[in-house]
């Protein structure tokens, strides 16, 4: 599998990594359908099979089922080979401000301990962040202030617990551009693709979505390694079918799901027919920009895994496809929203 720069890490990451969320849900609840025998079985033969295909990387979160990713790789690593990369994630409740920096440690030790592990290579602030808290939210008041959020994650970079930090690019732009220009972190998981590209491309004034300022550039600038999140919209650039795992795909403002399939429908019927599934369409859009170090995975089966793997060895979008894509958000997708 090709590999990219991921940022002033070092790391030679694979183009598409293996994302462990709730929304595809391979590590939480796996189909059997390949494998007729258990559960963890089923994921063992999907993980290794995609170490095998060349992904180097997985990515998982504390609140991912409730700790069961973690708990899943956890059992995983002893039996996979060879071991990829390993990032997690440290969410903290900003309501409870008393001890932001001991949520943090806490956060930690229960991830390593769920992972069955000592150490990770990347450990990723997963608050989205806002300029006044809320009860998700983080402002970046206190990610940088006393509370000691940064001096936390530090502490962990310099015991060795982790090898780098990153930060989860999601809530409000400006403050998630604010804290980039701060050189605190080394990665980005970044919300960029074919419904919403305005993390890495200029929209127009009348764009109807959340506006990412073209957040990538922000990333590049400053070495910070991108990693594409939502590559298929919680599923709706992947499949007609739906898991009843969607969720609200940017965190910010309304999520109207009907208008997301409608803004997907008229990107497909403008595409040209290369033979491409909608899903692997996504992903050659995502992977045609440089500027990104990697994808992470939202997969559901093994089917879906095959379908993403097969892109690798393809040719990434062609700049044809890219104006046709680019007039279509000019013309706020054809459609009266």
């Amino acid at each position: 599998m090709k590999k990219r720069n991921l940022g002033k890490t070092g790391i030679q990451v694979s183009e598409l990594i293996l994302g462990g969320g709730y929304v595809g849900g391979l590590l939480l609840q796996p189909d059997k359908s390949f494998c007729q025998s258990t559960k963890e079985e089923a994921k063992l033969k999907a993980v290794q099979h995609a170490l095998d295909s060349g992904i180097n990387m997985i990515d998982t979160a504390p609140s991912y089922g409730n700790g069961e990713s973690e708990r899943s790789v956890g059992k995983l690593l002893p039996q996979i080979a060879p071991r990829p990369y390993l990032a997690t994630k440290v969410q903290i409740h900003p309501s409870k401000r008393k001890d932001l920096a001991g949520q943090v440690e806490k956060s930690i030790h229960d991830s390593l301990t769920r992972l069955e592990t000592s150490s990770v290579d990347i450990l990723q602030l997963h608050n989205p962040l806002k300029a006044v808290d809320d009860k998700r939210h983080l402002s970046t008041k206190h990610l940088f202030g006393k509370s000691g959020i940064i001096n936390a994650l530090e502490k962990a970079k310099n015991e060795g617990i982790t090898k780098h930090i990153g930060m989860t690019a999601l809530g409000d732009t400006n403050s998630c551009i604010l804290a980039l220009e701060t050189d605190a972190f080394d990665t980005a998981q970044v919300y960029y693709n074919l419904l919403n590209p305005s993390a890495g491309t200029m929209i127009p004034k009348n764009w109807a979505q959340q506006d990412f300022s073209e957040i990538i550039d922000v990333c590049e600038k400053r070495g910070v390694g991108v990693m594409n999140i939502r590559v298929f919209a919680a599923g709706i650039l992947a499949s007609t079918e739906r898991t009843g795992r969607e969720i609200p795909v940017t965190g910010m403002g309304e999520f109207n799901f009907a208008e997301d399939e409608a803004r997907a429908a008229q990107i497909f019927k403008y595409l040209p027919d290369e033979g491409y599934t909608t899903a692997q369409e996504a992903l050659r859009f995502s992977l045609a920009n440089p500027r990104i170090s990697c994808v992470v995975l939202g997969l559901a089966n093994f089917d879906q895994l095959e379908e993403a793997l097969a892109v690798n060895s393809k040719p990434p979008m062609p700049d044809s496809s890219l104006k046709l894509l680019n007039k279509l958000y000019e013309e706020n997708f054809s459609l009266d929203v």
